[in-house]
């Protein structure tokens, strides 16, 4: 009979998806003791004293069976989640796909990177032609994650769920093999940009420092950025190694490089973007020494430029109300002013109105 591979092992830019044993005995517990064990595969012990039996046993019952296969979602290391297939028909080429994300680790796109890496899988090596994948009706999360997987939404199965409240509604949404590729809705991780004076590339600890410099040293940025009151050099480290790298998904830091030698220029990225409408908010900041030499503009254009050639229809800046070098910025990179955001903007002590700046693809 056909069957899962007991060693499946898959990878994409941040998540590793892999089989459960002995060695997750740790974080298991932690899982179990929190009393987040829910988000692990069904089956799951909610008691500490069962966890080893589940690692060697329990959790590989339907790996045995044929019938489907659990994976931890692995994440630099650490269990931020598990994912599944299950109700395997190897003859008609079907499965049925389910996840659970710690909720420690929610909001960084990490469903969404799973599912789309292990249906691949599935209807590519896997040999399957349809990976089907159900939603209760009033969870939109999961509602968002099989839409940005690239599944299509194929009816409602009425009272077709039962939890602890009752029964639920639920979606049922369909990807088949030949269906068009899946969308890639993220930043890659590593990514790099260039424009004629800059390199825009991922930071590091050697930034720390410099970074250091220009946030601890500089009455500008304290002024209008709230996160820099008691800035450190641990909290330049934490945002050069990690911050500055999580939630690729929405977001992307870079550190500006000068082309020509000398130190960090800056940071300019992307804040948030929505990939289902089209729309990113960007934003800068730059190191008193490498000001008045036009190289925020230059970053926004070159991020500006990026997103268009993604797809993007439209990119936003809102500059705080009394910040007319950012303002002047936005101008300059060709953006138009839209209006007022009213106390849109946190700064140090409170909010401020915000200038809402546009520029819209073919502008």
């Amino acid at each position: 009979m056909p069957g899962f591979d007991a060693h499946l092992t898959l990878s994409s830019e941040r998540l590793v998806l892999r089989p459960f044993g002995p060695k997750d005995a740790p974080q298991v517990r932690a899982i179990v003791a929190a009393g987040t064990a829910s988000f692990l595969p069904p089956g799951a012990p909610g008691h500490l004293a069962y966890v080893d039996q589940w690692l060697s046993h329990g959790v590989h019952e339907p790996l045995r069976s044929g019938e489907g296969i659990h994976l931890a979602m692995e994440a630099a290391g650490e269990i931020v989640g598990a994912i599944s297939l299950f109700k395997t028909h190897w003859g008609a080429g079907t499965t049925e796909i389910g996840y659970g994300v710690l909720p420690g680790h929610r909001g960084r796109g990490y469903a969404t990177e799973a599912v789309r890496l292990l249906t691949s899988w599935a209807l590519g090596p896997g040999g399957l032609r349809r990976v089907e994948l159900r939603v209760n009706l009033d969870n939109a999360a999961s509602i968002r994650v099989a839409e940005k997987a690239g599944f299509t939404r194929e009816g409602l199965l009425r009272g077709g769920g039962f939890e602890d409240d009752g029964p639920h509604d639920l979606l049922v949404f369909g990807r088949i093999a030949g269906d068009p590729p899946m969308p890639y809705t993220g930043f890659h991780t590593g990514l790099r940009l260039e424009s004629e004076r800059l390199l825009l590339r991922p930071f590091t600890a050697a930034d720390a420092p410099d970074v250091l410099a220009a946030v601890a040293g500089d009455p500008e940025i304290r002024r209008w950025m709230p996160w820099a009151a008691g800035y450190t050099m641990e909290s330049a480290l934490q945002w050069c190694t990690r911050l500055a790298h999580i939630d690729v998904a929405t977001a992307v830091h870079f550190a500006l490089e000068p082309r020509d030698g000398g130190r960090l220029a800056g940071s300019a990225g992307v804040h948030r973007a929505d990939w289902e409408r089209g729309d990113a908010e960007i934003g800068y900041w730059i190191a008193p020494w490498a000001r008045r030499r036009g190289y925020a503009t230059e970053a926004t254009r070159a991020i500006s430029e990026h997103l268009f050639e993604r797809g993007f229809q439209r990119v936003h800046l809102v500059v705080a109300d009394g910040n007319v070098a950012s303002q002047a910025v936005a101008k300059k990179a060709g953006f138009t002013r839209e209006g007022v955001m009213r106390r849109a903007v946190p700064v140090p002590g409170g909010y401020v109105d915000g200038i809402l700046f546009s520029l819209l693809r073919g502008e």
